[in-house]
């Protein structure tokens, strides 16, 4: 009797489950499909930026007159203003520079009197009629 127990009991063995999933399947699962994700929706974004970027800005191909005159006018207004700014630069420069010679002067040497100091001989720049 005891050696039917044993043969039964090692007989009696439990199958292994059928629903049992090995140790790091859904992991490598999960990975795989997000993966196939990706790449589904990453090659159609990625051709599209691609076929964008090759197309480039569309290039004008000539301007209207009217937007051609006025730009003139605004680069012949921008070089006035650039000659007078020089014009005003070199004009604080040479003052200064009399500024400094005055001031180097011995006390003794200043001018007479009678005479205009020399920054007062610098002619004066007539107004521009606008």
């Amino acid at each position: 009797m005891i050696v039917a127990m044993l043969v039964s009991l090692a007989a009696f063995q439990l199958p292994p489950p059928v629903d049992a999933i090995p140790a790091g399947v859904i992991e490598i699962v999960q990975s795989f499909l997000f993966t196939v994700v990706v790449i589904a929706l990453g090659i159609p974004i990625i051709r599209a930026i691609t076929r964008r970027w090759e197309r480039g800005a569309k290039a004008v191909t000539s301007l209207p007159p009217d937007v051609t005159n006025r730009l003139e006018r605004i680069e012949q207004a921008v070089e006035a203003v650039a000659i007078e700014v020089e014009r005003m630069a070199e004009a604080q420069r040479f003052t200064a520079k009399l500024m400094v010679e005055q001031r180097a002067l011995p006390a003794g040497d200043t001018a007479s009197p009678g005479t205009k100091p020399a920054a007062a001989g610098l002619a004066q720049r007539p107004n521009d009629a606008r």
